[in-house]
C-alpha cells in the first residue's frame, strides 16, 4: 500500500511537467515539410488504386494521417513553372516561367511575344522567363519572417545564384545546385560542386544523402518551427537506382502490365524510403503531431523517355504524360497532413492546384499576406477540414508544342466541376482558336472531345480563362505569319517527334553553309547528324540518326592510343574512328559493343602508328537521348580528358 500510494504522489508530481510540455507543444507554431517528388505521375503510387507494380507503404503512410486528394494538380506540365507556383501562389501565366529553361545561362526576367515560328506551325510561342526574381515575397520569405528556420534540399530549377534558394529565403541549401538532375546519376559518385557521398559510403543513393541532411536539419531546429522544402530529384531522368532494388524488380515484372519497368520502380522505392526516414525522424522526435506535410509532385509520368526498352511509367487510366495538358500530364498524386485540421485516413475530391498551397498555408497559420500580395491560387482550408470544397476553376497555361506522345500546340485548359476545357491558340481555321471539351467523370480517359456538342459550356468555360489570361497579363502565342498550309500535318499532333534518318547532306553543300557556332560547352568536341547539349555535366546527345557521331581534332595524339568514355544508351554495337590524314584521309575504325540500360564504362585500343588526326566517336540510333558523362583520349603521355 506504502508503494502505491508512493508512485501515486510521484505522479502528482509529475503532471505539472506533463502539462508544461503540452503547452510548449500547442504554443509552437506548426513545422511545415513541403515534399515534391519529381515527375511523379497520378498512377506511380498505390494512393488511387492504378498500380500493382510500383510499392509506396511510406506515401500510404502519409495517407493514414491526413488526407489524399483525388483530383490535385500541377500548375503546369513541366516541373519549373509548378516550382515557381508554389513558392509564390501564382500562375507560370503571370510569372512567364512557362518550361524549365531555368539551367540555361541567358537570363530572362520578362516574357515577351514571339517573333518566328516555322511554317508548319500556325502560332508564335512567346519567349520563356528563365529566373525565378527575388523580388517576389515567396513562401519561404514569408514563414522565414514568421519565426522559422528554412531549409532547401534537394532539386530547385528556378535559377542559379543570384536567384538561388539563399536568395529567396532559405537559410539552407542543399547541394544548392541549379541544374535538372541529380549529376550523372543517382548513385554516388556525384557531380555537385563541394557536395559527394558520405565518406565510407560507397554506392550511396542521392535521396538516402538528402533524407540525411533533412533529419539533421529536423533535429537542429527541432524546438523551433521550422519550414522544410524537399524537393526530391526522384523520380526525374537519369534513370538509374540501386541495382539490388533493380534485380528485386525485374524478377517481378509482368509483361502484360504496363508498368514494368524494374529501373523506375527501384527509384520510386527510394523516393518512398526517403519519405520514410522523414517520418521515423518525426515520430522519434514526438514532434508529428506538430506538423504540416504536403506531399505532391511537379507534374505527371514520363511518357517520352525510354529505359529497360519501355516507357519509364505509364499512366493509365490517364491519357498523355508529362509536357503534355492532358490529365496524365497534370494530375498529380498529393497527401495534406495538418494535425488538427485533417482527418486521418480521409479523401477529398476536391480540386486543388500548386497555387493554393501557399495561401493556404498562410491562412491555417495566421499569417498575413504582404502589403499589395496576390495569389492566384485560393486557401483550401475547407477541404482540409473535410467541408464543402471551395468552388473554384483551375487554369493551365502551356504555351509550347515539345512533341511528346499526346502533345498538343501551344494551349491553355481550365477545370470546372466535371468539365475540362482546352483551348488550342490560333489551332483552327483562319486563325481562329481550337477546343477540346471533356466531361472528366464520364471520360477520365480524355476520348471524346464534346466541343462541337456543347457549344454554349465551350463559350462559358472559354469566358472564364480568356478572364485568367487578361487577370494574369499572360504573354500568349500569337498568329504566324508565315505559317504555310502545305508543310502542315495534323495527323501528326500527339504523335512523338519521328527522329531524323536522313543521310548528311554532301560535303559540297557545307561549302556555301554559314559559319559554324561552336558549342564552348562541348570542349572542342562536335556533333554532327545529331543536337549535342551539356546538362548538369552530361552530354545530352539527340535526334540521332544512323550517321551521328562526335568529333574531335586530336592532332597531339599519336601512336597507340587508349580511348575511354562513360555512356548511358541503347544496346548495340558502335564504331570509334581515326582519319590520320584529316578529312581527306582514309577512316580507320574499331568497333565496340554496350550493353545498354545504364552507365557503362567503355574502353576502345586504338592501333594507330602515326597522328590520329581526327577521331570520330560514332554513336548508335536510338529513339530517345544518348548521354556521355566524360571522354579520354591517352596516347603515350598526351592525355585528353573531356569532363562535360
Amino acid at each position: 500500500m506504502k508503494l502505491s500510494v508512493s508512485l501515486f504522489f510521484a505522479a502528482l508530481c509529475l503532471l505539472p511537467l506533463a502539462w508544461l510540455h503540452s503547452a510548449e507543444i500547442s504554443n509552437k507554431k506548426p513545422n511545415v515539410i513541403f515534399i515534391l517528388a519529381d515527375d511523379l505521375g497520378w498512377s506511380d503510387t498505390t494512393l488511387y488504386g492504378t498500380t500493382k507494380f510500383y510499392q509506396t507503404p511510406n506515401v500510404e503512410r502519409l495517407a493514414k494521417r491526413g488526407v489524399t486528394f483525388t483530383q490535385a494538380y500541377s500548375a503546369s506540365p513541366l516541373c519549373s513553372p509548378t516550382r515557381s507556383a508554389i513558392l509564390t501562389g501564382l500562375s507560370p501565366a503571370r510569372t512567364g516561367i512557362t518550361a524549365p529553361n531555368a539551367h540555361e545561362a541567358e537570363v530572362v526576367l520578362k516574357s515577351t511575344v514571339g517573333s518566328k515560328a516555322s511554317p508548319d506551325q500556325k502560332s508564335i510561342q512567346p519567349s520563356v522567363v528563365t529566373r525565378l526574381q527575388t523580388t517576389y515575397y515567396t513562401l519561404s520569405k514569408s514563414l522565414k519572417d514568421a519565426g522559422y528556420a528554412t531549409g532547401h534540399f534537394g532539386k530547385w530549377l528556378l535559377g542559379a545564384e543570384p536567384y538561388s534558394p539563399l536568395q529567396h529565403g532559405f537559410d539552407v541549401d542543399l547541394p544548392h545546385t541549379s541544374g535538372p538532375g541529380p549529376a550523372g546519376s543517382y548513385i554516388a559518385p556525384w557531380k555537385f560542386k563541394d557536395f559527394d557521398a558520405d565518406p565510407g559510403v560507397p554506392n550511396q543513393h542521392i535521396e538516402d544523402r538528402m533524407a540525411k541532411e533533412a533529419v539533421a536539419f529536423i533535429e537542429k531546429h527541432k524546438d523551433q518551427p521550422f519550414f522544410l522544402n524537399y524537393w526530391m530529384f526522384s523520380v526525374h531522368a537519369p534513370f538509374d537506382a540501386k541495382k539490388e532494388l533493380i534485380e528485386i524488380h525485374r524478377a517481378r515484372v509482368n509483361p502484360k502490365d504496363p508498368q514494368r519497368c524494374p529501373t523506375y520502380a527501384a527509384m520510386v522505392e527510394s523516393m518512398d524510403d526517403a519519405i520514410g526516414t522523414l517520418l521515423d525522424t518525426l515520430d522519434r522526435l514526438k514532434i508529428a503531431d506538430n506538423t504540416i506535410i504536403v506531399f505532391t509532385s511537379d507534374n505527371g509520368g514520363n511518357m517520352y523517355d525510354r529505359v529497360d526498352g519501355i516507357t519509364p511509367t505509364d499512366n493509365t487510366p490517364l491519357r498523355g504524360g508529362k509536357a503534355t495538358l492532358f490529365e496524365g500530364g497534370t494530375r498529380v498524386p498529393c497527401v495534406v497532413i495538418w494535425p488538427g485540421i485533417t482527418k486521418a485516413g480521409s479523401r477529398s475530391s476536391a480540386i486543388v492546384q500548386s497555387e493554393d498551397y501557399y495561401p493556404t498555408l498562410l491562412s491555417g497559420l495566421g499569417l498575413k499576406p504582404a502589403a499589395d500580395q496576390k495569389f492566384d491560387g485560393v486557401s483550401i482550408l475547407p477541404s482540409l477540414k473535410g467541408e464543402q470544397p471551395v468552388d473554384k476553376a483551375v487554369f493551365q497555361y502551356f504555351p509550347h508544342n515539345p512533341g511528346v506522345p499526346d502533345w498538343l500546340p501551344p494551349s491553355v485548359s481550365v477545370h470546372s466541376g466535371d468539365w475540362k476545357l482546352i483551348r488550342i491558340f490560333h489551332g483552327g481555321e483562319n486563325g481562329v482558336h481550337r477546343y477540346l471539351l471533356f466531361n472528366l467523370r464520364d471520360d477520365p480517359s480524355e476520348k471524346n472531345n464534346l466541343a462541337a456538342l456543347k457549344p454554349e459550356l465551350v463559350n462559358e468555360l472559354d469566358a472564364l480563362m480568356q478572364n485568367f489570361l487578361t487577370e494574369t497579363k499572360a504573354v500568349v502565342p500569337v498568329p504566324n505569319p508565315a505559317f504555310d498550309p502545305s508543310k502542315y500535318h495534323p495527323e501528326l499532333e500527339g504523335i512523338q517527334s519521328i527522329k531524323d534518318k536522313s543521310k548528311p547532306k554532301p560535303k559540297a553543300a557545307a561549302k556555301t553553309a554559314t559559319k559554324e557556332i561552336v558549342d564552348p560547352a562541348l570542349q572542342g568536341w562536335r556533333a554532327r547528324a545529331c543536337e549535342a547539349k551539356v546538362v548538369d555535366g552530361i552530354l545530352h546527345l539527340t535526334k540521332l540518326t544512323d550517321a551521328s557521331f562526335l568529333g574531335l581534332s586530336a592532332g597531339k595524339n599519336s601512336g597507340a592510343t587508349t580511348v575511354k568514355f562513360r555512356i548511358k544508351a541503347d544496346a548495340g554495337t558502335s564504331h570509334f574512328d581515326w582519319l590520320p590524314g584529316g578529312l581527306t584521309g582514309k577512316a580507320q575504325q574499331i568497333k565496340f559493343t554496350l550493353k545498354g540500360g545504364d552507365w557503362e564504362e567503355i574502353t576502345v585500343e586504338l592501333p594507330a602508328t602515326g597522328p590520329l588526326g581526327i577521331v570520330r566517336l560514332y554513336v548508335p540510333m536510338q529513339g530517345h537521348l544518348i548521354e556521355i558523362d566524360w571522354i579520354e583520349v591517352i596516347s603515350g603521355k598526351e592525355k585528353l580528358r573531356t569532363d562535360f
